[in-house]
């Protein structure tokens, strides 16, 4: 005997739950009407059991045999399960009876999607599209599909008609900040989300990816500003706080960050992510206990965090403590072997300690991974004129302007070497190319190597260019 209850209501469904249930404990058959069925397989679905949603739709379908929608539930269910060819089959057999429901070509779009079958299942949302009273869904994963096509400004016009329909939807608009990103339009990806706000100001997540486009064009006041408004609408919004912590960064506004960055704390649990960034905040103020302090939250947190653990090096470097900070530098290195700064910190170490042959290998290692580091080859190359390795020091700076033809400086520096090797006229030849890049730099010249400032043939040659600038 079936209870009175509102369609729809947390008491209808488990009533119509535990009936199912009890059917099932007594083996026996008991008669559901479609509605009855439609909130047990919701109730199993919501749940993530898709065994036990799936067998509600196979008796659904057997007391029900000319109903669409169990076959469609049961061919998402075989969806989210990933039984492609099955939910094809049931898909089959819903078009037999019901050629004209939309539900069946978006599925059958779906699948075809997922196995990269693009061509088909452009067709089947196309259809889709044709049939559905109710476009936005077709819309949103006609986007998803040409995005994955990498045709971004077709994934772009169909998210915006999606927001046409539903400017709620916020998957819709981190999806266009991801495609403008991707395209590196920054200045469109604002232009969108400008206008989005004339027609809806109290969007967060507008707001919000606004904040994004502006930071990643480096204007951070905007940026800022931007993250404001977001907070303002939705004060528990623990990304807009963070990214705005990381414009403030990029100001140089290290203790306004700071407070920024612990105000997520208020809203979400602390991550290594947030305690790295607070810990660089007070590395940037040189305040290296606190920095150390929160470097260390990061690590107990996460373990993997190699950022924090380079961060506990650079404190103890800053103090001269140079062995421990080497101990720190290594463990980043571990998890980030390719990691030119990490490299470039542990040559810098290996040099304070007079390690000067592992100091070479590592600075090797910071220009293999970073050829355009300039600094990396000026310190690599006077490590090695240092040690009196002249040729050595030649052949590095020599390199290093194959890599880098338009830093000045490196060729100042082969200036110096090429003098102090006795090879006068290659370095007059080098220092006329220094000259023609940048003249004003040549006082680096005589910083490197002050007796230089005797040289009358330099000195004229330098006085030359300048009177023809």
């Amino acid at each position: 005997m079936e209870e009175d209850f509102e369609f729809g209501s947390p008491e209808e469904q488990k009533f119509s739950v535990d009936r199912y249930e009890e059917m099932l404990r007594n083996e026996d058959q008991y008669f559901f009407d479609a509605k009855a069925f439609e909130s047990i397989i919701e109730y199993y679905f919501s749940k993530n059991d898709f065994v036990n949603a799936l067998q509600v739709t196979e008796f659904a379908s057997s007391q029900h045999p000319f109903e669409t929608s169990f076959l469609l539930r049961k061919a998402q269910l075989l969806i989210s399960t990933l039984n492609f060819d099955d939910a094809l089959t049931v898909l089959a057999k819903a078009e037999l009876l019901e050629p004209s429901e939309s539900d069946i070509y978006l599925f059958r779009g779906s699948v075809y999607s997922a196995t990269c079958q693009d061509e088909l299942a452009e067709e089947n949302y196309m259809k889709a599209l044709e049939l559905t009273d109710s476009k936005e869904e077709v819309y949103y994963q006609l986007a998803n599909l040409y995005q994955a096509r990498g045709e971004f400004n077709k994934a772009i016009h169909y998210l915006q008609k999606n927001l046409k329909l539903n400017k709620d939807n916020q998957d819709a608009l981190y999806e266009i900040a991801y495609c403008y990103d991707i395209m590196e339009k920054q200045e469109e990806s604002i232009k969108f989300y400008l206008k989005f706000i004339d027609t809806d100001p109290y969007s967060f997540a507008a707001w919000y990816n606004l904040g994004n486009a502006y930071h990643k064009t480096g204007d951070f006041d905007a940026a800022i500003d931007a993250y404001d408004y977001a907070i303002l609408i939705k004060d528990n919004f623990s990304s807009a706080y963070f990214n705005k912590g990381n414009a403030l960064v990029n100001l140089d506004r290290y203790a306004e960050a700071i407070d920024v960055y612990k105000q997520t704390f208020e809203h979400e649990t602390p991550s290594a992510d947030t305690y790295c960034a607070i810990g660089e905040c007070y590395e940037k103020l040189e305040r290296m206990d606190e920095a150390r302090q929160y470097y260390k939250k990061a690590v107990k947190l996460d373990s993997g965090q190699s950022d924090a653990w380079f961060g506990i090096g650079v404190t103890l470097d800053f103090e001269e403590r140079y062995f421990e900070s080497l101990h720190f530098y290594k463990k980043a290195l571990e998890l980030d072997a390719e990691n030119p700064d990490y490299w470039f910190a542990i040559a810098d170490a290996r040099y304070k300690l007079k390690q000067f042959d592992q100091s070479i290998e590592a600075y090797a290692k910071v220009v293999e991974l970073n050829p355009t580091d300039s600094d990396a080859w000026l310190d690599y190359s006077s490590l090695l004129f240092e040690q009196s390795r002249l040729v050595d020091a030649i052949e590095v700076i020599s390199d290093a302007i194959k890599c880098n033809p338009e830093v000045a400086t490196l060729y100042y520096r082969m200036v110096a070497y090429l003098f102090a090797s006795g090879k006068y006229n290659d370095a007059l030849n080098y220092l006329e190319l220094a000259l023609n890049v940048d003249p004003e730099k040549h006082y680096l010249l005589f910083e490197y190597l002050p007796q230089l400032q005797g040289n009358q043939i330099i000195v004229d040659i330098i006085k030359r260019y300048s009177e023809n600038r």
